[in-house]
């Protein structure tokens, strides 16, 4: 039974509701759909996806508040034979999964004005999220690539829903094919681990590898079976070098899915690497055969590096942000490539699981926004944002908010998520953690540049046409206004949120 600190008690399968609120929700859109398919009321499907959401997101913060999956309520819940896993890691990403699936069902409500297969459209969102949620309590490697796929396959459809846009069309093909490829080395590096274990559980498999059942014959296929899952993991994170689909995908995708896939698919990426890597493979059981925090303090340095560099010599606002969600993909490895001894372990990776956190609203936030541009039919470069203060002051300074805040000015949660970042790197005191201390320093001040030009385009530029915004869209306004809201705020409420972050992430070591 689930304790929810009251009187009442749960059964353990209603621990899996967030869950099963997103599943069923999709099944409802597809209900409605095979009823009326000709359905003009776009307003009920929206209603029904946010509906879901929303509830699914309301029920994840009562989990949390009531410490379900929490040490001091008697620790994790397992369901089905261990294979799943709710604890307060998996109920803070389901979160943001949840949330993020809500603004994008919102904003989703104007941006499909007059589009067909909308229900379809939802549906696939809400199954998305649905797999999303299954990564975060995933607690085998079975059941995480199961996971894995129902929410990548759902996420090829909707990067090339826009049939009648060839770049919409293209960027689907590219992530279906590189997403195939990944997810074979992602599982060929599960057959190796089993091979070398014989064992999926990742509790199971950490026991294994402590009682030295992999021989020194064995050791290479196992250091090169965990080098092919941290792989897989670093394609869904959109790390370098297994990057490149990830702006191609953005820019091609409809804006509210760019900010969907590279907010809660890039979380669910993480959430799963850090549960199997600090589960399964535990650095004092494995250093022998391979030191991973090593190979993921390059691919921090690596990623953050590129993406900040790439985006600061972009001049499609749209393809900025692509390249901005990898550089901050390398922020959020931070937090894994220090989880050493010397470190404090739960701080580190709390820290990054904040940073992923705000980051879900921030940057969801300004693909929404540029969703808005979008359905204003004004361009994506720089200059065509001149002038658009004038036009929409309430949005652009939603717009100002967020990349700020991406940046780490004190005008949102990011700045202190940065710097929880900074501090665990100053707890783990080694020239490697220094190094991405460094690196993290250079290259915030790197994004400032780039993201101040979409500022100055919009708030102090001339435009270089004459437009006007005729209509003020009701969901895309909500949506925008909202996420940037939950930003500012996040500003003075980081210490709740903090602290939720800081337990659920001390209880996974």
């Amino acid at each position: 039974m689930i304790p929810l600190q009251t009187q009442s008690t749960l059964p353990d399968w209603a621990a899996l509701a967030p869950t099963l609120l997103l599943g069923l929700t999709a099944l409802a859109l597809l209900l409605v759909d095979s009823i009326d398919p000709d359905d003009d009321s776009p307003g009920l499907l929206a209603g029904v996806a946010t509906l879901g959401s929303v509830l699914a997101m309301v029920v994840t913060g009562w989990y949390l508040v009531a410490g379900t999956g929490m040490p001091r309520t008697g620790g994790a819940i397992e369901l089905f034979n261990g294979q799943l896993v709710v604890d307060g890691m998996s109920l803070f990403f389901t979160f943001i999964f949840a949330s993020v699936t809500a603004l994008v069902s919102v904003a989703s409500y104007d941006y499909l004005a007059d589009r067909a297969h909308q229900a379809e459209y939802y549906a696939l969102v809400l199954l998305a999220a649905t797999g999303m949620t299954l990564m975060a309590s995933a607690n085998g490697l079975a059941t995480a690539f199961v996971a894995l796929e129902l929410s990548s396959l759902p996420s090829y459809g909707l990067v090339a829903f826009l049939k009648n846009n060839r770049g919409s069309v293209e960027a689907g093909l590219k992530y279906f094919l590189i997403g195939a490829v990944s997810s074979s080395v992602l599982v060929y590096g599960i057959s190796l681990v089993y091979a070398t274990t014989g064992v999926m559980k990742l509790p199971a498999i950490a026991t294994a590898l402590g009682g030295g059942v992999a021989g020194q014959g064995t050791l290479g296929v196992l250091g090169v079976g965990i080098l092919m899952v941290a792989g897989g993991f670093a394609f869904k994170t959109a790390s370098v070098p297994f990057h490149f689909w990830a702006p191609e995908a953005y820019e091609g995708a409809p804006a509210p899915i760019s900010g969907f896939l590279s907010s809660a698919s890039k979380a669910a990426g993480f959430v799963l690497a850090f549960r199997v890597f600090v589960t399964a493979f535990p650095l004092e059981v494995v250093a022998g055969t391979l030191d991973w925090t090593l190979a993921f303090t390059v691919l921090a340095l690596v990623t953050m590096t590129l993406g900040n560099f790439a985006a600061a010599t972009q001049e499609n606002v749209k393809r900025m942000l692509a390249y901005s969600s990898i550089g901050h993909a390398g922020y959020a490895l931070i937090g894994i490539a220090i989880v050493t001894g010397t470190a404090n372990q739960g701080y580190a990776l709390g820290a990054s699981m904040l940073h992923l956190f705000v980051y879900g609203f921030m940057n969801t936030g300004a693909f929404l926004f540029v969703a808005l541009v979008e359905y204003w039919g004004v361009g994506r470069t720089f200059e065509d944002y001149n002038g658009l203060a004038k036009q929409a002051p309430v949005a652009c300074f939603a717009m100002t908010i967020f990349l700020f805040s991406l940046a780490g000015l004190p005008i949102g949660g990011g700045a202190l998520s940065k710097w929880a970042l900074l501090s665990a790197t100053a707890s783990a005191a080694t020239l490697s953690a220094y190094l991405l201390a460094a690196a993290l320093i250079v290259n915030s001040a790197l994004s400032l540049f780039y993201y101040s030009r979409v500022v100055k385009a919009m708030w102090i530029e001339e435009p270089a046409g004459d437009f006007e915004v005729s209509s003020y869209p009701t969901g895309l306004y909500a949506a925008v206004v909202g996420a940037a809201i939950v930003t500012f705020l996040l500003l003075p409420a980081f210490g709740v949120v903090s602290g939720t972050a800081f337990d659920a992430a001390a209880a996974l070591f």
